[in-house]
């Protein structure tokens, strides 16, 4: 056998080799994370809202956390005072080949009260305002048609005051916030599904 043919086989045996070892489901991994997107939204306290939207088909991952703010590594007991400038907040980690940006925002729009400001039921202040923090153009874009047809609607008797804000840093809340309803079955909400036709349009 020639060098260059040694050299062929040899390669060939390494690529078998390579391939076996990886673990198995990596490569479904990797083409399932290039697939995902992710959302910040803010609607008032964040145990509500997560519990709701891991019900919409089509998202992967919920975390809730604190954003729009400017003091770093922000934390529970600095946000609640009102004065960080955070507003409670969900990251959602979604499949778009699923779930479309539009149809996630048209859900939060059902889900609370997007006509009061720095307010959400019983909740009152900054942290509990309603937002939404695009990370890219085309989001911004989505977002402010969306807030437009929501508006345009008439199902919420007064005007829509969302923030339509550039995203910046989100901090993850205290373990204990995760999951809350799921670790505290029957714990306070104020958020819940409306059935509006908020003009939504694929």
């Amino acid at each position: 056998m020639t060098i260059s043919g040694k050299l062929i086989t040899i390669s060939a045996t390494l690529l078998v080799v390579m391939a076996f070892s990886l673990p198995i489901g990596a490569s479904t991994k990797m083409t399932d994370q290039t697939k995902q997107h992710t959302a910040y939204l803010s609607g008032g306290c964040f145990w509500g809202m997560e519990e709701l939207v891991r019900e919409i088909p089509g998202v992967h991952q919920t975390e809730v956390g604190y954003t729009g703010g400017n003091t770093p590594n922000a934390r529970y007991e600095q946000v609640r005072t009102g004065k960080t400038g955070h507003a409670e907040s969900l990251k959602v980690v979604f499949d778009p080949q699923r779930l479309s940006y539009r149809h996630l925002l048209f859900e939060f729009f059902r889900m609370h009260n997007p006509t009061t400001r720095n307010q959400q039921g019983n909740d009152i202040g900054t942290q509990y305002r309603s937002a939404i923090f695009y990370t890219n153009e085309e989001q911004k874009r989505v977002a402010a048609e969306v807030i437009k047809a929501v508006d345009a609607s008439g199902e919420w008797k007064g005007r829509i005051v969302t923030e339509l804000v550039p995203f910046k840093e989100f901090f993850r809340a205290e373990e204990y916030h995760q999951k809350y309803l799921v670790k505290n079955p029957g714990g306070y909400t104020c958020h819940y599904m409306r059935r509006f036709d908020l003009g939504e349009t694929k």
